[in-house]
């Protein structure tokens, strides 16, 4: 791997190419990202290089109930983190994330990643949660097909049977059947990179892109590109 970079998921547009065709395609704000660490294969045992997306304060201060004395509160970046980074000499990150490129040696400390490693027709894998949809019944979590509404019947949106009776007696596993849906870590292969619009560091992903919109979202060149 020689390119990859975090990104935030902005939401999704529809374009027009030269030929005046309609694409539809998923805005993301992708870096600039930053070096916070060269891992080397003497020091770590591996080779990597280890980024930090988005600032995020080292304290946050509010004010007591009377409005006038102010309370400094840790604000999610420990002291060791905080050490990390200054370290690296770049500020405190809310993302970090470790990709073993193949020329991780070239790379320095606060170096700066931008959209701009990418070009539009690259190749590219995202990789995201998807969205959290809670509790959800069989129709819904697997497109199970429901029952009949009327005629005296009873069952409607309920998931069929189970399994047999006596034999095998007991309900396999992986059965599909109500439960929680979505929250997962997805990855969807070969989506094409349309336009880079590197002044602004955005990348314009044709398709979908899974994940809410300000989700964290990692894009990787195409392991399987066709």
């Amino acid at each position: 791997m020689k390119k990859a970079i975090l990104a935030t998921k902005v939401g999704m547009t529809q374009i027009f190419n030269e030929d005046g065709v309609l694409t539809p395609v998923t805005v993301l704000q992708a870096g600039p990202c930053v070096v916070t660490q060269i891992k080397t294969v003497e020091n770590d045992g591996y080779s990597a290089v280890q980024v930090g997306f988005v600032d995020k304060k080292d304290k946050i201060v509010t004010k007591d109930a009377s409005g006038k004395k102010e309370i400094a509160h840790r604000h999610g970046v420990t002291k060791a983190e905080k050490g990390h980074f200054d370290k690296a000499g770049v500020s405190s990150k809310r993302f970090v994330r470790e990709f073993k490129f193949e020329n991780a040696d070239e790379y320095t400390l606060a170096q700066e990643i931008k959209a701009d490693i990418f070009a539009a027709g690259d190749k590219i894998d995202a990789t995201a949660i998807s969205k959290g949809k809670g509790f959800q019944g069989a129709i819904k979590r697997h497109n199970q097909h429901r029952g009949p509404m009327t005629h005296g019947s009873k069952f409607h949106r309920h998931a069929g049977s189970n399994g047999a009776a006596s034999d095998p007696s007991k309900v396999f596993k992986g059965k599909k059947m109500p439960g929680h849906m979505g929250s997962k870590r997805i990855t969807i292969q070969n989506l094409e990179i349309v336009r880079v619009d590197a002044e602004n560091n955005l990348i314009l992903v044709k398709g979908s892109v899974p994940g809410p919109k300000k989700s964290l979202v990692t894009i990787k060149e195409s392991v399987k590109a066709i």
